[in-house]
């Protein structure tokens, strides 16, 4: 899927592929949805293939991000300065805070990551909403998003994210 660059484009990549990470939700087995992964990880080499052991996983991992994207813009446009990524992270270190999201969440059910990642998405949809499209995608208009655009964060934390959680689910759905 080719990376939204306007407004609209974004609002129909983000709201799509999650609709298509859901109906791909509902072609696994029942019994399924709350197993741990079945496919073999040995050979992959990002940290995530070793991370994520069940859907749950994967959900938290997506309403965390969410989350993240929400607070940073509710700080920043608030007037209080905030990084993107938690603090005592940066770019480099972030998958240790990938890690730290799914110790969180150990004790979190399927059903509650479902009811999380949809509420968090159609917040962070809505969100996006109200932007313009330059606010989204011209450079320098949020002096706290630095040398990239608004919008970016938009893509990188829904089709994007989604696109990479249904390359799990598929594996998966493959592997039963």
């Amino acid at each position: 899927m080719a990376r939204s660059k306007t407004k609209e484009a974004l609002l129909q990549a983000g709201n799509d592929t999650y609709l298509n990470m859901m109906e791909l939700l509902d072609t696994l087995p029942q019994e399924s949805l709350t197993q741990n992964f079945t496919f073999d990880v040995e050979k992959e080499k990002q940290a995530h293939w070793q991370r994520d052991k069940n859907l749950r996983d994967v959900f938290v991992h997506l309403y965390e991000w969410h989350k993240l994207l929400l607070d940073w813009v509710a700080a920043n446009q608030n007037g209080k300065a905030k990084q993107f990524l938690k603090a005592g992270y940066n770019w480099k270190t972030y998958g240790k805070m990938n890690e730290e999201f799914f110790l969180k969440h150990q004790n979190t059910s399927y059903e509650e990551a479902l009811q999380l990642i949809a509420k968090t998405h159609y917040q962070v949809m809505d969100l996006a909403k109200t932007f313009s499209n330059e606010e989204l995608f011209e450079k320098g208009v949020f002096p706290w998003v630095g040398g990239s655009t608004l919008g970016s964060y938009f893509v990188s934390a829904t089709a994007s994210h989604y696109e990479w959680a249904m390359k799990k689910i598929k594996r998966f759905k493959k592997s039963l």
